[in-house]
């Protein structure tokens, strides 16, 4: 014979449920709302964009392409999904808006990569002494067609760049080209185990990128806002 549940327990864990989806996803549906501003009339938030090779706060990564900060790291977009970088939205068609690097290293390539690369970075500048990784993905269109500049094809392996070398464009691809995604860079900074970059997919295997960028770049400690800065000298 079933037992149903008392009416006052299924409000109570109906809006415990509640309160939890709002507290997940109110900093993503915030940043969201402004992201579709800005993708609807690009021209109208001009105070929102940072240009590409800017330093903010004398951080030590410069910005690595022009455009807004949309999505910040640990933003949600799904139950359980955390996001583990930085997603930044250009205001341009797919394959205009310049990638660079945005700290010194040497950048690999696998065979398969249309859209990365990975820049390891022998010495972190926050951590001296500890390895880390610097990976930038979306450089491609959404078939595939790779906007990565010419001098890193697939397979390099160790190539040295500095800080504003030119990497390629943002592009829109997803894997998949029923569902391209929209216009912009997603960067993440990925530790090191072994001397082997993690998988940047699990934000356990990430950094807070926030300190290297000079910006509020962490969905806890920024919940709503657009970060921003002005060049520094």
């Amino acid at each position: 014979m079933s037992r149903k549940l008392p009416l006052f327990l299924v409000v109570g864990l109906m809006l415990g449920l509640t309160v939890w989806l709002y507290r997940t996803f109110r900093p993503t549906l915030a940043r969201g709302q402004r992201v579709w501003q800005f993708f609807s009339d690009p021209a109208s938030h001009p105070e929102l964009v940072i240009a590409a090779g800017t330093r903010c706060n004398a951080a030590p990564f410069i910005f690595p392409t022009t455009g807004l900060a949309g999505f910040i790291w640990d933003d949600s977009f799904r139950p359980s999904h955390r996001h583990q970088g930085i997603d930044i939205f250009a205001r341009s068609g797919s394959g205009e808006t310049p990638v660079l690097a945005a700290f010194p290293g040497f950048l690999t390539r696998l065979p398969a990569w249309k859209a990365s690369v990975i820049v390891r970075v022998p010495d972190d500048p926050l951590a001296p002494g500890r390895q880390m990784w610097v990976y930038y993905t979306h450089m491609a269109d959404a078939d595939g067609n790779s906007f990565i500049a010419a001098d890193f094809p697939p397979g390099t392996s160790e190539k040295p760049v500095a800080a504003g070398d030119f990497l390629g464009y943002q592009g829109n691809y997803s894997g998949d080209p029923r569902n391209p995604v929209g216009v912009h860079l997603h960067i993440s900074i990925v530790k090191d185990n072994a001397g082997r970059f993690t998988n940047e997919l699990d934000i356990r295997n990430t950094y807070d990128p926030s300190p290297y960028f000079g910006l509020a770049l962490n969905a806890h400690e920024n919940p709503e806002t657009i970060p921003t800065c002005e060049a520094q000298p």
